[in-house]
C-alpha cells in the first residue's frame, strides 16, 4: 500500500481464504472459509508500524489484525486466537507472561534443494565444522551479518536478552525478553522476518526449519510461561512462602492434557517430526520435570518470583501466535478444571503411554481431528480449516519420492 493511502486510513481488504493458504500456495475447498470467499479487513496495530531499517528505499511494515467486515476478529486469524486466549485470562483477573527462545541456522545460498545445506564461508575463508557450540568467538566469520541484525533489532525496538551459538553447525539462538504474550508473538514474527531479509543482503540464507541438517540437533521455539495477578503483578505460581501453588499444578495439568491434541499446532510440518524423532533436547512427550531437558515440560531453576513452565515441544517452524495460544490455552483449561499433573520425572525415564505424543504429521492431524478441547478453544471453523490445509501439505509431500527411497529401496527384490 502507498504511504499516502495508509495515512489516509484507506482500508485494505483480503480474501478470507488467504488465512488458510497452504505452504505450497494452494487452498483447501472454499467450504472451509466460506463458500463466497468474502473479504476480511486488515486493521493495522498502531503499536507495530515499523520503518524497515534494512530497506534501501523508505518502506514500512505494519502488523495487522484480520477482522471480519462486521468488526469482530476473524476466527481464522491466529493473532486473533491469541488475543482471545489472553482475554479469557483477563476475565479471571490474570495475565500470562511469556518469553520465546528461537533457534535458527545461517547457511550459504542453497540453489539446488536436492543438495544439503552448507555453512557459509567465514571471513577466515573456512566453513564452520561444528566445533563452535556456545563459543564466544564462534560467529566471528558472520560478524557483519550479526552486527546488522543487532542494529536492525534496535531500530525496530526488539529487545534481546541473550544471543548464542547453539549445538548445530552454524546454528544460533536468541532469547527474547519476557512480557505480554501478544507482544512476544509479534516480536518473534518480526524477528524471523528481519533475519531472512538481512541475510539476503549479506548473501546468506537463514533457515527456520525444525530439522534442516541430518545428524544435527534441530531448531526449537521453546515457550516460557508464567501467570501474574492483574494489578499486583504477583506470580500466581508461587505462594507467599515461595512454594508452588495449586494454580501452578493445575497449569501443568492442563499443559499435559492438551499437548497430544495440540501437537499439530506446535509441530506443523512434515519436517517438524524429524526434529522430534531424535529426542535429545527435543522431547516428544508430555512429562514434566524440574530442570530436566528430556521432559516436554521443564520447570527451569529459578527464584519463586520467576517460577515458570517451559514448553519445549514447539519448533522454530511453528506459528508463534498459534503455538503460544495453544500452550496458554491448555494451561488455562487446567486452571479452570483444576487438573492435577502426573508425578514429576527426574533422571533417565521411560515415557508412559498416556504421556507420549504423535510422532508424525499424519498422526498429529488425526489426533487433532478427534480433539474436543481444540474445537472448544479455537472453534470448529479454525480447526477444520487448519486440518484441511495441513492435509493438503501432507498429500503434497507424499506425492514426491525422496532420495532415501531411491537410494535404499530401489535395489530391493
Amino acid at each position: 500500500m502507498t504511504a499516502e493511502g495508509f495515512l489516509e486510513g484507506r482500508r485494505l481488504q483480503m480474501a478470507r481464504g488467504v488465512l488458510l493458504q497452504c505452504i505450497m500456495g494452494g487452498y483447501p475447498p472454499a467450504r472451509f472459509y466460506g463458500s463466497d470467499d468474502g473479504d476480511l479487513a486488515l486493521v493495522p496495530d498502531a503499536a507495530h508500524i515499523h520503518r524497515l531499517p534494512w530497506s534501501s528505499q523508505p518502506r514500512a511494515f505494519a502488523i495487522c489484525d484480520a477482522d471480519e467486515l462486521t468488526g469482530e476478529s476473524s476466527r481464522l486469524s491466529t493473532r486473533g486466537q491469541l488475543k482471545a486466549v489472553i482475554a479469557r485470562y483477563a476475565a479471571l483477573g490474570l495475565a500470562p507472561v511469556v518469553a520465546t527462545e528461537l533457534e535458527f541456522f545461517v547457511f550459504a545460498p542453497n540453489t539446488d534443494p536436492t543438495q544439503p545445506f552448507q555453512p557459509p564461508m567465514g571471513l577466515d575463508g573456512r566453513r564452520e565444522d561444528g566445533h563452535s557450540a556456545f563459543s564466544v568467538s564462534s560467529n566471528n566469520g558472520l560478524r557483519p551479518f550479526f552486527s546488522e541484525v543487532y542494529e536492525c533489532m534496535a531500530a525496530l525496538g526488539l529487545p534481546r536478552d541473550t544471543f548464542m551459538h547453539e549445538m548445530g553447525v552454524s546454528q544460533f539462538e536468541i532469547n527474547l525478553l519476557h512480557g505480554d504474550p501478544l507482544l512476544l508473538a509479534d516480536q518473534t514474527f518480526l524477528f524471523k522476518h528481519l533475519l531472512k531479509e538481512v541475510a539476503l543482503k549479506h548473501g546468506l540464507t537463514v533457515v527456520c526449519m525444525a530439522k534442516p541438517l541430518a545428524h544435527t540437533p534441530g531448531s526449537s521455539m521453546h515457550i516460557h510461561q508464567s501467570i501474574v495477578e492483574i494489578g499486583t503483578g504477583r506470580n500466581v505460581f508461587s505462594d507467599k512462602a515461595g512454594e508452588p501453588t495449586a494454580t501452578f499444578r493445575h497449569f501443568i495439568g492442563g499443559q499435559q492434557a492438551g499437548m497430544a491434541d495440540f501437537t499439530a499446532l506446535f509441530a506443523p510440518n512434515v519436517n517438524s517430526y524429524q526434529r522430534l524423532c531424535h529426542p535429545f533436547a527435543s522431547p516428544n512427550n508430555a512429562c514434566w520435570s524440574h530442570d530436566n531437558r528430556a521432559a516436554g515440560l521443564r520447570i527451569p531453576a529459578s527464584s519463586a518470583a520467576a517460577r515458570r513452565v517451559e514448553n519445549r515441544l514447539p519448533g522454530a517452524d511453528a506459528n508463534p501466535y498459534l503455538a503460544i495460544a495453544a500452550s496458554l490455552g491448555a494451561g488455562l483449561y487446567g486452571i479452570e478444571h483444576k487438573l492435577e499433573p502426573s508425578e514429576p520425572i527426574q533422571g533417565e525415564f521411560e515415557v508412559p503411554d498416556n504421556l507420549s505424543l504423535p510422532c508424525t504429521l499424519h498422526a498429529a492431524i488425526e489426533r487433532l481431528k478427534r480433539s474436543q478441547l481444540a474445537k472448544e478453544l479455537f472453534g470448529k471453523e479454525f480447526i477444520e480449516g487448519y486440518i484441511a490445509s495441513k492435509t493438503m501439505e501432507l498429500t503434497s509431500f507424499f506425492d514426491e519420492i525422496t532420495p532415501w527411497e531411491r537410494r535404499v529401496l530401489a535395489a530391493q527384490a
